[in-house]
């Protein structure tokens, strides 16, 4: 079972790149989005054979995700089920027979670390949203989460200790989540791999340099590891200043 995840960084820019083609290509059985950057009705995208779920941010041209899915859920939520985080359209939830799959946008702590006490509330109620999905039935977690774990997960680790997205206290809450019972798909597999990165600014050719983060993850159930068959990031695959990244599950 094939599963792709990919923060487009505004959908309808992502359209105008090739993003039907990309979608189509990976022939994907799920395939997560984030930042779709959209209000309800603003989009028309189908694709035969798939369902569409999407979560809206209240504020326009803000976060956004979506799934879209071969396989018809038992049941869908959206958001994480606490008010302070139901504004921004950072989840979507799908419930099948053997597992939860959760697309996620992880709130960045934006520069300064000024929005670090809502990034910190925000890590606690997922987790712990998290762990009552998985005290169910197992759970895959994908998504933008907006940290890199730790220095072989970005090219100049030194120069952003404490900087949004490498912050001590961000790391802190990545390897409690992991702690709870979940393993990062592709550290698993390729605990070593350097120079493996699924973000890159636009500014000073970041991309062609690979200068980079690996902020973009799938996550399994400790349960579900060894059902991974692979876990890839696709950074060949333009369109946005993320690239997809990928999980194949053996079910």
């Amino acid at each position: 079972m094939k599963f792709l995840s990919w923060n487009v960084n505004g959908l309808r820019a992502a359209r105008s790149k090739g993003f039907e083609d990309v979608f189509l290509a990976l022939d994907a059985d799920f395939f997560c989005i984030q930042e779709t950057k959209l209000q309800e009705g603003q989009i028309d995208l189908r694709f035969p054979g798939y369902e569409s779920y999407w979560c809206y941010a209240e504020k326009k041209g803000y976060s956004g995700t979506a799934i879209f899915t071969k396989h018809t859920p038992l049941s869908v939520s959206y958001n994480i089920g606490v008010e302070e985080h139901s504004h921004e359209g950072r989840a979507v939830t799908l419930e099948y027979e053997g597992f939860y799959l959760v697309c996620i946008y992880t709130p960045n702590a934006q520069d300064g670390l000024r929005r670090l006490d809502y990034r910190m509330r925000w890590e606690d109620d997922f987790r712990a949203y998290l762990c009552a999905l998985d005290a169910k039935k197992p759970v895959i977690v994908c998504g933008d989460m907006n940290v890199a774990h730790e220095e072989i997960d970005l090219k100049n680790p030194k120069q952003n200790v404490g900087n949004a997205g490498f912050s001590d206290e961000e790391r802190g809450k990545f390897t409690e989540l992991l702690a709870a019972g979940f393993t990062d798909s592709f550290r698993y597999l390729y605990p070593d791999r350097t120079d493996a990165y699924s973000w890159w600014s636009y500014r000073m050719r970041a991309r062609e340099r690979n200068v980079g983060w690996r902020i973009d993850y799938f996550l399994v159930s400790d349960r579900l590891r060894e059902r991974i068959k692979d876990a890839c990031i696709l950074p060949e695959i333009m369109g946005s200043d993320h690239c997809p990244v990928e999980l194949d599950l053996a079910w």
